[in-house]
């Protein structure tokens, strides 16, 4: 098949070609086109060195070579236009494939999502989240009943502990005053050493004495 008949189509109703197909083919005319565009130019310097060469020796060869070159150089110029023409084709080609490509992939996630989805009840989603907020409520409440725990002496009168506590303390001045008072009561202790052992048995028999009478003194008075 013919590069015209792959471009043109062989007259015959052929099915549209895919985005990546056009690319194709143009990428072809373009190659082609640049081989078409690099064979003028080299006939473009040929016909110029012609033209300098019978310049001053037979003009009118160097006249037909000057000809020639301007034919080369307006499908030179043709080509270059043409070139720049199936470019931008090319490009809004890939453009469209890119995009045809992406909403492919887009319609695909569309329809997993749609597939994600097919169980789901909009308003059955609503009342679980109602129901788990209401039970987040219900959650922070039983946390805030057990850090304020009552009946464990939040029903005692401070009033009555403070009275308590008053009588204690008195009972306890008392029995300081009372060691206090049955100190002073009692007999000082002699300093003066006994002569000898028969006077310091009398000594030791009055001392007894007097300690016996200090401690019935306190027993009457505490009792």
């Amino acid at each position: 098949m013919s590069l015209l008949k792959k471009l043109f189509g062989d007259g015959k109703k052929d099915k549209t070609p895919t985005p990546q197909e056009g690319i194709q083919r143009l990428r072809e005319v373009e190659e082609m086109l640049m081989k078409k565009s690099e064979f003028l130019e080299k006939k473009i310097e040929g016909e110029i060195a012609i033209a300098r060469k019978n310049g001053t020796k037979n003009k009118r060869v160097a006249l037909q070579a000057l000809k020639r070159k301007k034919r080369y150089e307006k499908q030179l110029q043709q080509i270059d236009g043409t070139l720049s023409t199936i470019e931008f084709q090319r490009e809004a080609l890939e453009n469209a494939s890119t995009n045809t490509e992406v909403l492919s992939v887009m319609g695909v996630a569309a329809k997993a999502l749609k597939g994600a989805h097919n169980n789901l009840d909009v308003d059955k989603v609503h009342d679980l989240m109602d129901e788990v907020a209401e039970q987040q409520d219900v959650a922070n409440e039983i946390s805030d009943a057990i850090s304020h725990p009552v009946g464990f002496g939040q029903d005692m009168d401070e009033d009555d502990l403070l009275a308590e506590l008053e009588e204690l303390e008195q009972e306890e001045l008392d029995r300081q005053l009372l060691d206090v008072e049955g100190t002073e009561h009692l007999p000082s202790v002699p300093t003066a050493e006994p002569s000898d052992s028969r006077k310091a048995a009398p000594a030791r028999s009055q001392q007894k004495d007097d300690d016996d009478e200090a401690m019935r003194e306190l027993e009457m008075w505490a009792s």
